[in-house]
């Protein structure tokens, strides 16, 4: 008998919250049951967090139910409220804009085809034409003012000043299930565990509306082992679109995880067995220095949002960059992309480059002019994976790589990229 698709939610950590686990382990087990997932347009691309939710809905489409993703053209123009301060309030043609980006997303990941395909929603379409009264008598009738009140965030937001649209939220949202239960069947809400109290709010809308108990299930927030967030890079956010995140940075966020990191993200993020990932953590154990998870990770994950191809383009880049592969086998695109995410200077295009001694100071893989000449007297400056033997020699335009980049390391470990031009 296979595996029920609970406890391998279970034991990936995937259930931080649920409403009745029981009934709903029952219902899942008596046939396929219609599951959402919401994903509002707050940015032109979803990111880390949002993957999360989009594989928790991908194992529950491969153990047999129906995945509805809802993009959130009408809540993304109000906004769940931040603890902190108002949302500002995006236009409704950048609204509508990122609202296509994220169905573009969310096709990416979901099957389409066979009994249990599944299906982009937009809650814009039966929300825009709803008239206000209908809105406050039909639904804003069955949310008593004193427990919106006692809601975690919009207690933190009452002194300094919460706007009536941002504490209207939970009511566009709750809003959702109930629709979706109607149109389509859905049984099953999933989502962050920051969004549990505007998801239990649908399921009791649900059941006062219709009489009918639905289901909810809420994943961990992805964290650190110390307990600090994920989801930031130094430069950024975690994006999905590789116009926002190259490919290759993509690849080196997954394989720079943390060896006590790395084991909780393989059984969020990837679809390796228990049994795969059991061998992969004892690796860990046994032989860190290979980081032979973190390999797993990235190359799984990678794969999984941008394709084999740049996988392996990726891999490629970051042989080549230390030294274990051929810089000009690289298409430029892919090399930019990895010497962007490395300590870098531009300089302008000029007859005459500087010095070596003068790039390698200028890079700050050394301290000085004079640091530079040492470091290529003792053989440990390189251009372009090729010994540097002379200090005050300059490259020239042949030593140029695709897209006008010169790459400049220092020992094994120490690289920095020159954009000339």
């Amino acid at each position: 008998m296979s595996q029920h698709v609970l406890d391998d939610l279970e034991w990936r950590g995937l259930i931080a919250h649920s409403t009745d686990i029981d009934a709903l382990r029952a219902e899942l087990s008596a046939g396929p049951v219609t599951v959402y997932c919401g994903f509002d347009p707050t940015g032109p691309s979803l990111h880390m967090g949002n993957l999360l939710q989009i594989l928790t809905l991908r194992r529950l489409q491969d153990a047999g139910n129906r995945p509805v993703g809802l993009v959130g053209g009408a809540t993304g123009m109000i906004g769940d409220p931040k603890e902190s301060s108002e949302r500002i309030l995006n236009s409704v043609d950048v609204v509508k804009e990122w609202t296509g980006a994220i169905r573009g997303q969310l096709e990416r990941f979901l099957s389409f085809e066979g009994a249990n395909a599944a299906k982009v929603v937009n809650n814009y379409d039966w929300t825009a034409s709803m008239s206000v009264i209908d809105f406050l008598r039909d639904v804003g009738k069955h949310f008593p003012v004193n427990k919106m009140l006692a809601r975690e965030v919009v207690r933190s937001r009452l002194e300094a000043g919460i706007s009536y649209t941002e504490f209207s939220y939970v009511l566009m949202q709750s809003m959702d299930y109930l629709n979706l239960y109607r149109d389509h069947g859905v049984r099953l809400q999933t989502g962050g565990s920051d969004q549990w109290g505007n998801i239990t709010a649908g399921v009791d809308l649900v059941r006062r509306v219709e009489g009918e108990k639905v289901h909810a299930l809420a994943t961990p927030l992805v964290t650190k082992a110390d307990g600090s967030k994920y989801g930031k890079t130094e430069t950024g956010t975690v994006w999905l679109d590789a116009e926002m995140m190259s490919p290759y940075a993509f690849y080196q966020f997954w394989l720079n995880a943390d060896d006590a990191d790395v084991v909780p993200l393989l059984k969020f993020f990837t679809f390796r067995s228990r049994e795969e990932i059991e061998e992969l953590e004892q690796e860990v154990s046994d032989k860190p220095f290979l980081r032979t998870a973190q390999r797993a990770l990235a190359d799984d994950l990678t794969t999984l949002a941008h394709g084999a191809e740049e996988t392996e383009r990726a891999k490629s880049a970051a042989a080549a960059l230390f030294g274990r592969g051929d810089l000009h086998a690289l298409d430029a695109a892919t090399l930019e992309a990895a010497l962007r995410e490395a300590p870098y200077v531009e300089i302008p295009g000029a007859a005459e480059l500087p010095t070596f001694a003068d790039l390698l100071a200028a890079t700050e893989l050394v301290a000085s002019k004079g640091a530079g000449r040492r470091a290529v007297a003792e053989g440990g400056a390189y251009l372009n994976n090729s010994r540097i033997d002379d200090a005050e020699s300059r490259p020239g335009a042949d030593d140029l790589l695709p897209g006008g980049w010169l790459l400049l390391r220092r020992g094994k470990r120490h690289l920095a990229g020159v954009k000339v031009g």
